[in-house]
């Protein structure tokens, strides 16, 4: 009986042993949310934004304030706000789906400013609410690519006949369900030539889709 009493203590012992050894589990990482759309605007002299030069058959073109130009000079087409006075937004939306633009949700883009002008991301809350926020792209060197993820900025109103930003910063806001995702340039523009406008070549929108049944 002795004997078995040990062995009995032995196996458990040993049992413990290999249970502390092994690693604790790893949890496990959300999978990467998907590209919901990606827009580079067709290849043309300057003309006005419109929904002539929208490349993507599923989107639909927003314009708040002066309509900017699309333009390939330098070899990227881009939408450029020169003569956007005293300032104006550019939002696409997709034709079948809102977005779910919460947890990681990101934008990429490829631009570049002149002067002190930024670039800022908004959207348009399936409430109709028009946001803008507080991340700003001002790169004045050479196009770049820059990615930002949504859930980690602020927002404001935008004025959508004004473009202008309105109140205070909103103690929260909720990403799950957006009708329209875009950009603008806040600043007035200061016509042809170096001074002050942004550029912005083309841009990508990752997310969930959410049906607009």
């Amino acid at each position: 009986m002795k004997n078995r009493i040990i062995s009995g203590l032995i196996a458990v012992v040993v049992f413990a042993s290999v249970v502390q050894a092994q690693p604790p589990a790893r949890p496990v990482p959300p999978a990467p949310l998907p590209l919901l759309f990606k827009e580079t605007w067709k290849d043309t002299p300057a003309v006005p934004l419109t929904a002539a030069v929208v490349t993507n058959a599923d989107l639909e073109l927003n314009v708040y304030g002066k309509t900017p130009e699309v333009n390939n000079e330098g070899g990227t087409p881009h939408v450029w706000t020169g003569l956007c006075i005293p300032a104006c937004a550019v939002t696409l939306k997709l034709k079948s789906s809102f977005a779910d633009l919460s947890g990681k949700a990101h934008i990429k883009w490829f631009a570049k400013t002149s002067g002190f002008h930024a670039i800022r991301p908004v959207v348009k809350l399936a409430d109709g609410r028009l946001l803008v926020g507080d991340f700003a792209d001002a790169y004045t060197y050479e196009y770049r690519t820059t990615e930002f993820y949504l859930a980690e900025l602020r927002w404001m109103v935008l004025d959508a006949g004004t473009v202008a930003t309105k109140g205070l910063l909103l103690p929260a806001v909720d990403l799950s369900k957006v009708d329209e995702i875009g950009f603008v340039d806040l600043t007035s523009g200061s016509g042809h030539g170096l001074g002050g406008f942004s550029d912005i070549g083309w841009i990508e929108v990752y997310g969930k889709p959410l049906s607009r049944n």
